[in-house]
């Protein structure tokens, strides 16, 4: 299937420039790899966020529709890796949006931002107010960090200052949405589930994995990794590779520390993309021999040509390189990773300009190619922290449906696990168009499958568990899920106005005290030591 061509025109609209200062310190990417080890084991760490962590309620807006209650809480990264949140981060804001009258059960779909995605408004405009109305369903939105109130001043727009900061805003958000399911349990509302588009959809995957109940998930156009969205996706034109390069040979840290904590799924991430970029057919060179935007969009003009020098001497005796685009453009069944890298990459003349910059040297020889290197380095880095392999599987993939695009130029799949293959069990569906389409236009789509009419939908309640219990894998029947309700009460018609709560500045002492809400005795020895366990683990790797 070829790559949509809305995709390559919207990207090519935006002058948005990702990491403009970098990858970040060196200090915080060990601390966030250190860290993403220990989250990545849920069987080893599943209480890290007690269950009665502290969660406030601000405000209740009553609609004529729904009721919506403002609330916010400290987030749980702050006691684990404190100081890599920027200070405007550190506090987790969200909306909870519920209907005004619950039908049967009182189930809450969390719903985490995409790229772009500030504030509230547009989940609560275009998602929870239609999910209330169509499905009885309530909302419970999360302002991801580095966005919306939680934005840092000196950050512009979306645009991430560092790659750090995107491993930074997952690890934030695995936890907090931790503290918000136990939230919501507590509350009495079930059942739970979660979803996201685009970026929000990858962040929710990785927030499942670390949940220790079944729990359904719907991702929607994310994949598998960021590695391809940064490397082969259209916004790798976005990427300020220039400065990245020229760190990576300022800095042999990168090289000789970090590189030894790159894992894939067990094995050494870095390495991989070496011999991936070893084994490509041809040369990274070859990407000036491609102007996608000119076959897909006929914004080609002989100024422009001179310019970005599109058409080089690199060229392969005999291929052309009209013919070479046209079979990209015809949906080749069969293409290698090389393709799509070129299909993405060269939608941008700068991105061709950097990647021509020879000039950039690093003594002594040390590297032949400073581009390949950093480009196999994004690759490892983001493969660490955002590969769904390097997490634990779902409790329950079976209650997990993904909702991709065929013809998505963002979230490339060419040359990528597939998402089956890790969690097997899991569905996916395929929408036509691409990225840009699918969330322009087919919303309704989206809200049919993330209402739970298929995910939280009546004939699988039976293989929930119910709010305060383990994942035992016992299966009740819908009778005796009912009685159980009638027997406990369980859930509040709503939440309760002014309830006390533990003290913004109390959250601290909160995070290290052992054992939540019922979990006393054993439970909470057990958290105390997971907690004390990965503060040691974060320390011994970033000392």
């Amino acid at each position: 299937m070829g790559v949509s061509r809305l995709d390559v025109l919207y990207r090519r609209l935006l002058l948005t420039k990702l990491f403009i200062q970098g990858w970040g310190k060196p200090e915080d990417l060990k601390r966030i790899f250190a860290f993403r080890k220990i989250i990545g084991n849920r069987e080893r760490y599943k209480d890290l966020v007690q269950r009665d962590y502290p969660v406030f309620i601000d405000k209740v807006e009553d609609h004529t529709d729904c009721k919506i209650h403002n609330g916010h809480f400290i987030s749980p990264l702050e006691h684990f890796v404190p100081g890599i949140l920027p200070a405007e981060s550190v506090k987790a804001r969200f909306q909870f949006i519920v209907p005004k009258k619950w039908k049967r059960h009182r189930p809450v779909c969390i719903h985490l931002a995409g790229t772009g995605d500030h504030f509230f408004w547009r989940r609560r405009t275009l998602m929870a107010r239609p999910m209330i109305k169509e499905s009885g369903m309530a909302s419970l939105l999360l302002e991801n960090p580095y966005y919306g109130y939680r934005k840092p001043k000196d950050q512009l727009r979306s645009s991430l200052k560092n790659v750090s900061d995107l491993f930074v805003m997952g690890g934030a958000l695995i936890l907090e949405s931790a503290a918000l399911l136990h939230w919501l349990e507590r509350e009495g509302f079930w059942p739970l589930g979660m979803t996201g588009i685009s970026m929000g959809g990858h962040m929710a995957s990785l927030a499942v994995t670390n949940w220790p109940k079944p729990i359904p998930l719907i991702p929607c156009l994310s994949w598998t990794t960021a590695s391809s969205v940064f490397t082969t996706g259209v916004l790798s034109r976005a990427v300020n590779w220039r400065e990245l390069e020229k760190q990576y040979c300022a800095h042999p840290v990168y090289e000789e520390e970090i590189i030894n904590m790159l894992e894939y799924c067990g094995t050494d991430s870095f390495r991989m993309g070496q011999e991936f970029v070893k084994n490509v057919p041809g040369s990274f060179d070859s990407l000036s021999d491609l102007d996608l935007t000119h076959d897909l969009l006929d914004l080609h003009s002989p100024e422009r040509d001179h310019q970005m020098g599109l058409r080089s001497s690199c060229s392969q005796p005999g291929t052309g390189g009209h013919a070479s685009d046209s079979a990209l453009l015809m949906g080749r069944r069969e293409r290698d990773g090389l393709d799509q890298m070129l299909s993405a990459v060269s939608s941008s003349g700068p991105h061709l300009d950097m990647l021509h910059a020879k000039n950039i040297t690093c003594g002594a020889g040390q590297r032949h190619s400073l581009q390949r290197e950093s480009l196999c380095f994004m690759k490892g880095v983001m493969d660490e922290c955002t590969h769904i392999a390097n997490f634990s599987v779902p409790v329950d993939p079976s209650l997990i449906i993904i909702v991709q695009a065929k013809e998505d130029a963002y979230v490339p799949r060419t040359g990528v696990r597939s998402l089956q293959e890790i969690w097997p069990g899991c569905e996916v569906r395929y929408l036509n168009g691409g990225h840009v389409s699918a969330y322009l236009f087919k919303q309704g789509l989206f809200r049919k499958n993330r209402s739970i009419r298929d995910c939280l939908q009546e004939p699988k309640l039976c293989f929930y568990t119910e709010p305060g219990d383990q994942p035992t894998g016992i299966i009740r029947t819908k009778a005796m899920a009912r009685k159980k309700s009638k027997q406990q009460g369980v859930g509040a018609k709503d939440l309760v106005s002014g309830q006390q709560q533990l003290k913004p500045g109390d959250a601290g002492a909160a995070a290290a005290a052992g054992g939540g809400a019922g979990g006393g005795g054993d439970a909470g020895a057990s958290r105390t030591n997971q907690v004390a366990n990965a503060n040691a683990y974060i320390q011994q790797h970033t000392s």
